[in-house]
């Protein structure tokens, strides 16, 4: 049987974004439009016997837009084609993200009605499943870390951070040391949140500086160290990818101290099911779950974070906590005279939480040591397509034990060619996926991070090196094409105005007509 020939695949993969103009919405709406046709109520019920207070009461109906439904769904759908996404590309150029697949199972258990149709304050006697899986999936978290004890009530990572800052905050009050432990300590490549969250808890924040190798510097932990110390906050792996082996002499030196460790396990991806909090010696910990239980990061919110907490901290966790009778049945304790109160409305983001049970439910014990595996394994084969790139190299000249991302640096080619690492962000948005930098300030030079999960097969590894290799190529014999970049894209590069200005904000459709065209003006 003979068979049509196959054309060649390209070696780079033909793409366009989708450029629409689309209007906002409220612009496209036509008076009289409908989607669907409301009925009044059923004559067998009768009127609902519902009386607003008056100051509830709308004097005009709501300013809603009018469309039908061809409207809304082709509104909608030239918007997600204007957008790139986990799903659409190999999006390992996402930094510290941890942006995996989300299996669709993790979305098919969300969208049972039990779940989705429930409302956050009805009674606990009609959300037992709902608080069943909070329980179970804060007693998996508890087994994953090592930690004691687990609340999912932070609705992302910062709030988990948040949470554990006022528990360290909590314990030292409750030992009388609140005045004299002033502060916290954290290094240079943790998440930046971690400073933030101590500085606005009232902390004095000391950041650790790398030492040659780039592993945050021991003996300055050593002369930072006072009856003053409140914590250490460290994210390890650092936001570099370094591992730091000596985590533990580093949890040690602050006990020594008096003070607590907290670990910032934002970046645990790679490490699951091989080291724990636990065996560090940690006070506290945290995950993110919208990062490494696989559910969606969806654009900075919603999130999911878990604060893990030892025995000691246990009393200090965010209230109400999930409980279980002796019965069998769940229910909401909020009688927990030193817990830090709520750190999120009603009991955090549900439908992330049930995303991340049915993750870990479908992975079991020895599939999450498998994804620490697999992506140290898709880690170290992407590192050594990428420096084979000329210009390219690591942040740092040794990088050892390095798990789950790298932070390079293109000194080289940005010396040699003009081009920086965020024109070659740019450019490498003509191709249909992600790249980034790092966080700033850019503390390595011509920074770029990449973290290839365990969603990645090896030939799309080739393909997002083979992009990369592309670019660098451009910037030496075609530096004009990579600076003017994006060509390919939504939208081209903003222009130099300074974005900082909060007179030139308009964060809705409704603020930006008033302030740049007067109230109720058409364009």
């Amino acid at each position: 049987m003979s068979r049509l020939p196959v054309a060649p695949k390209p070696p780079l993969r033909r793409f366009h974004q989708a450029r629409w103009d689309e209007p906002i919405v409220f612009e496209l709406s036509t008076p009289g439009s409908r989607g669907v046709g409301v009925t009044g109520p059923d004559p067998a019920i009768g009127e609902p016997n519902v009386t607003l207070p008056p100051v509830l009461a709308r004097a005009t109906p709501p300013a809603l837009p009018e469309l039908s439904q061809p409207q809304v769904l082709r509104h909608y759908v030239r918007l997600s084609q204007e957008n790139l996404g986990a799903d659409f590309n190999i999006d390992v150029g996402q930094g510290t993200c941890t942006m995996k697949y989300s299996p669709k199972i993790n979305e098919v258990a969300i969208r049972d009605a039990r779940l989705i149709d429930a409302h956050p304050a009805q009674d606990v006697a009609d959300a037992q499943g709902t608080l069943e899986i909070i329980y179970r999936l804060e007693r998996m978290l508890a087994e994953i870390s090592g930690m004691d004890a687990v609340s999912v009530q932070p609705a992302a990572g910062s709030a988990a951070i948040w949470a554990n800052v006022s528990m360290i905050r909590g314990y030292h009050a409750a030992r009388g040391e609140a005045d004299q432990r002033t502060e916290i300590i954290t290094t240079a490549f943790s998440h930046p949140s971690n400073a933030a969250c101590a500085k606005t808890a009232g902390f004095t924040v000391i950041t650790l500086q790398p030492d040659a190798n780039g592993y945050p510097d021991i003996e300055a932990l050593k002369v930072a160290v006072s009856d003053r110390t409140a914590a250490l906050l460290i994210t390890n792996p650092e936001d570099t990818g370094i591992y730091n082996p000596r985590i533990r002499e580093f949890v040690e030196i602050v006990h020594a101290a008096g003070g607590l460790a907290c670990y910032d396990q934002a970046n645990a991806n790679g490490i699951l099911g091989i080291t724990r909090a636990r065996e560090a010696g940690f006070d506290l910990s945290h995950f993110n779950l919208h990062k490494t239980f696989s559910t969606p990061h969806a654009c900075g919110g919603p999130a999911a974070g878990a604060s893990c907490v030892s025995a000691a901290l246990e009393p200090f966790l965010p209230g109400p906590v999930v409980v279980r009778d002796a019965d069998g049945t769940f229910r909401l304790d909020a009688d927990r005279p030193l817990s830090i109160g709520k750190v999120s409305p009603f009991y955090g983001v549900i439908p992330n939480i049930v995303r991340a049970y049915t993750w870990i439910m479908t992975m079991g014990a020895e599939g999450l040591r498998e994804v620490a595996e697999v992506a140290a394994l898709n880690n170290n084969y992407l590192a050594a397509r990428i420096l084979a790139v000329p210009g390219a190299s690591m942040g740092y000249p040794a990088t050892p034990d390095r798990v789950e991302q790298v932070r390079y640096t293109w000194q080289q080619l940005a010396d040699e060619t003009g081009v920086t690492t965020e024109q070659i962000g740019w450019r490498i948005a003509d191709f249909g996926t992600h790249y980034w930098t790092s966080h700033h300030p850019f503390v390595i030079p011509e920074p770029f991070t990449l973290e290839p999960t365990e969603s990645y097969s090896r030939a799309e590894l080739d393909e997002y090196a083979r992009i990369v290799a592309e670019v660098a190529r451009e910037a030496r014999e075609d530096p004009e094409t990579v600076r003017t970049a994006p060509h390919r894209q939504t939208v081209h590069q903003a222009g130099d105005e300074d974005l900082d200005d909060p007179d030139r904000w308009a964060v809705t459709w409704r603020a930006y007509r008033r302030k740049y065209f007067g109230e109720g003006v058409t364009p």
